[in-house]
């Protein structure tokens, strides 16, 4: 079988591989490989594209084996010692970008980052795909020097198979995630995400086959149990099986709309409570205050955010939109920053590192929905377009200000002071 290795993602294969297919993008004739819809192509020129040297995997000079070492070399005590060595090393992120499909790839990565995020995870990567299709790699997974703690997370159902993925991103990141809380009809279909829950041997045998074999530490983003003790030993298992870190989001798997099931952040410190690895918390985060919260009552390493971040990418700056305000008008006070600054600044780094086109649409669509309810004739505009441009996006910005279009984000005294304080 060919080695894992022989199809590492270093930048310079990733952007040769990006202008070759940016450049045929731009031709009459397509090959039959590369993107129909105009939205899954790439965003730039290769011409003005910025080429940039990805991070390798370095061991710290100051790490010990425990680092260094594929923690299936360890055991017990070690193994728990090794996991929070790491997350030391790391920093001990607290304000985490959440992993989510078509959205969380490099650029809004970034983004968040430079709003306050002190780590991130990749959108979920199809482990199956990753090892088969070069194409797919090259699109889905980017990364750079600034974009770390990175958390790369994969679906998987396969211990040899995820095996071989994680191998070609294990240089590029600092955790390899796999996610067990995805509870969409497709991960039913593909028998992945939060329908493992129902085969545990099988999510053993995956954790123990990465932690026996890679250096960097394996970590798993799960949902709860309706019942508190399986929720428990579920967490405990994946401990045992070489786990590092658990995130976890505290709904069930039924439990899919986020507006109408809260998380039970007490589940959540019981699984705090009951491992000895750094924990994470998943849900009910929509503003600082919330982080504060959840840190306060479950006693969590750090926070995950997803949806609200969509919205405002600022959210772990203490920016806050209209909505999260109310009732608390006299604390607040316009932050001189609305989404449609982010957007711009989510745009350049769409410039400087290329992304498909439909994850740009999503984002405009995210960030200016409210904005569009006010001139809807600037979303049919905009949603006409079949190939965008980023000469378009800014002159639709543009467009939203000459209406004198204003909707800020709002900055409320709160505890996100304390937060920095104490980490």
């Amino acid at each position: 079988m060919r080695s894992p290795y022989n199809s590492h993602l270093h930048f310079k294969t990733i952007f040769s591989f990006r202008s070759s297919l940016m450049a045929s993008s731009f031709t009459q004739t397509l090959k039959p490989d590369l993107p129909q819809d105009l939205d899954d192509r790439l965003c730039s020129d290769p011409q003005n594209q910025q080429q940039q040297e990805c991070s390798s995997f370095t061991k710290s000079n100051d790490s010990t084996l425990l680092l260094a070492s594929p923690s299936g070399y360890l055991c017990g005590e070690s193994r728990i010692e090794r996991a929070w060595a790491h997350w030391r090393k790391l920093g001990r992120p607290k304000l985490i970008v959440a992993p989510m499909v078509d959205n969380s790839e490099l650029p809004f990565r970034l983004l968040c980052r430079k709003y306050g995020a002190e780590a991130a995870y990749t959108p979920m990567l199809h482990s199956r795909i990753f090892t088969e299709n070069e194409k797919y790699r090259n699109m889905e997974f980017t990364t750079c020097q600034e974009d770390r703690p990175l958390f790369v997370q994969f679906c998987a159902n396969d211990p040899d198979v995820l095996l071989e993925a994680a191998r070609r991103v294990e240089p590029y990141c600092d955790y390899v995630d796999l996610n067990l809380g995805c509870p969409q009809r497709i991960a039913r279909r593909g028998n992945y995400g939060a329908f493992l829950m129902d085969n545990l041997p099988l999510v053993k045998a995956i954790v123990e086959k990465l932690a026996s074999n890679l250096q960097v530490p394996v970590s798993c983003k799960i949902r709860i149990f309706s019942n508190l003790q399986d929720t428990i030993n579920y967490a405990r298992m994946l401990e045992d099986a070489g786990c590092s870190l658990l995130a976890v989001h505290g709904r069930t798997r039924d439990e899919k709309d986020g507006k109408k099931f809260r998380a039970n952040w007490s589940a959540i410190s019981a699984v705090k409570n009951a491992v000895r690895v750094p924990v994470l918390a998943n849900g009910n985060i929509r503003h600082m205050e919330d982080v504060y919260n959840c840190l306060q009552e479950t006693g969590v390493e750090g926070v995950l955010s997803a949806e609200t971040l969509l919205e405002n990418p600022a959210l772990f700056a203490g920016f806050r939109t209209a909505e999260w305000i109310k009732g608390h008008e006299e604390n607040t006070r316009d932050g001189n920053l609305d989404q449609a600054d982010l957007l711009v600044d989510y745009l350049k780094f769409c410039e400087k590192y290329p992304v498909p086109w439909r994850m740009i649409r999503s984002h405009v669509h995210k960030l200016l929905g409210d904005w569009f309810k006010i001139h809807p004739h600037i979303r049919e505009d905009f949603n006409a377009q079949s190939k965008l441009t980023f000469e378009f996006l800014y002159n639709m910005v543009e467009r939203l200000r000459e209406l004198q279009v204003k909707i800020p984000l709002y900055i409320k005294d709160s505890h996100a002071s304390a937060i920095a304080s104490n980490a």
